[in-house]
């Protein structure tokens, strides 16, 4: 008699895919959102200003919805109801019509979504580091997806009327809803150590945290010239399309192989120092851009990506959740989103004014970010053993 014993999905795999259906919607919105947006009546201007919408709103979302998370011990079940009502925000969000309805449908839509990814962030470094097991090789199968999702955009807007483009976008937020509903339960109880406290007043003042959150939010940052223009400098220099964009897959695969290989780093790579790492990459990367480099000298440039931002972010996400205490993770992790989101925006809108002025000598702005945010993680490395308050 042959004993069948069924296949079950277990923590890790249930993690990777809600990441990889997260970051599906991603790969779909960036390119589909601004078309839909244009087909629906709207000018430049005005999209400016709706793409704008979730990095205002996360300043008020994140904190208020990561605290009662905290609070409440219940990572997993504010994540399910932020997720359900992405949902409902975005199908509203589809059947406005006209700038203020548009505008108020998607602030909403964008209250319920900017929350999710610091607390699934949270919930996967809490639960990982619980069963023992490395954050990047589950993290990699969202940037996987991010690229499946991007093709799948370009598939859809070849065969779909630009006026129903909103309707993948919707779909894509239920297979994110289904797949947080599908996460296991995870309790804080079981994993706080008696000696650790629930919450510690004064993170904000504590030089590691600050300076680790100041030093992520520089490097990433400093990606605004290549997220805002690389796309329009290569095709300046003649490449189509398909190579664009195997240039930005090539660097999406570079960040895979780092995120596969952090559970065998050596020790040495503690997260201050894959941050300096990540800077120093950063560096490197931009003041290659600002050279004008020749075409063939993108590809390896573009490997770089798995420093200057698969490094930071494996830095820093881990810092965070190795320095704040159980009780307060959702909202540190929801704090680094916000320092992110605020360093980006405003670097996205000097970029545009520098590459404008400059041309591709503004990534010399870009090294100049990088270079002051491994200052920033150099302290954060310095004092990151400081007994706290």
């Amino acid at each position: 008699m042959t004993l069948v014993v069924p296949f079950r999905f277990g923590f890790a795999t249930r993690l990777a895919a809600f990441y990889a259906a997260y970051f599906v919607l991603g790969g779909m919105q960036m390119p589909f959102l601004p078309v839909w947006l244009k087909a629906k009546g709207l000018d430049a201007r005005v999209i400016g200003i709706m793409l704008a919408v979730p990095l205002v709103v996360r300043v008020l979302a994140i904190p208020l919805i990561a605290r009662e998370a905290d609070r409440r011990d219940a990572l997993r079940p504010v994540l399910v109801l932020t997720t359900a009502a992405t949902v409902v925000g975005y199908a509203a969000f589809g059947l406005s019509s006209g700038a203020a309805a548009l505008l108020v449908a998607f602030t909403l839509a964008s209250l319920a979504y900017t929350p999710i990814m610091p607390l699934a962030e949270t919930y996967a470094l809490r639960g990982l580091a619980a069963r023992g097991r490395a954050y990047g090789p589950v993290r990699l199968w969202g940037s996987l997806a991010f690229i499946v999702g991007s093709f799948l955009a370009g598939f859809a807007a070849d065969r779909i009327d630009g006026r129903d483009l909103i309707w993948p976008i919707v779909t894509a937020t239920a297979a994110v809803a289904l797949a947080a509903f599908a996460l296991e339960p995870l309790k804080l109880a079981d994993l706080r150590t008696p000696a650790q406290p629930a919450v510690r007043r004064g993170l904000w003042r504590e030089p590691p945290f600050a300076a680790a959150v100041a030093a992520a939010a520089l490097i990433q940052a400093s990606h605004a010239m290549f997220y805002g223009f690389s796309a329009l400098e290569w095709g300046r220099l003649g490449l189509d399309g398909r190579e664009v964009a195997a240039l930005w897959a090539l660097g999406v695969v570079a960040e895979i192989v780092l995120f596969a290989l952090q559970g065998r780093l050596p020790a040495l790579f503690e997260p201050t120092m894959l941050m300096m790492i990540g800077a120093g990459g950063a560096v490197v990367r931009w003041v290659g851009m600002a050279l004008g480099p020749p075409p063939a000298l993108l590809p390896f440039l573009q490997l770089l990506h798995a420093a200057s931002f698969g490094a930071t972010h494996l830095g820093a996400l881990t810092f965070i959740a190795r320095h704040a205490p159980a009780g307060q993770a959702a909202s540190a992790q929801g704090w680094l989103a916000i320092a992110l989101g605020l360093a980006m925006a405003a670097s996205m809108a000097v970029s545009g004014w520098l590459y404008a002025s400059f041309g591709v000598a503004a990534y010399g702005a870009m090294a100049l970010a990088a270079i002051v945010g491994g200052g920033c993680a150099s302290v954060a490395h310095r004092t990151r053993h400081i007994t706290m308050p």
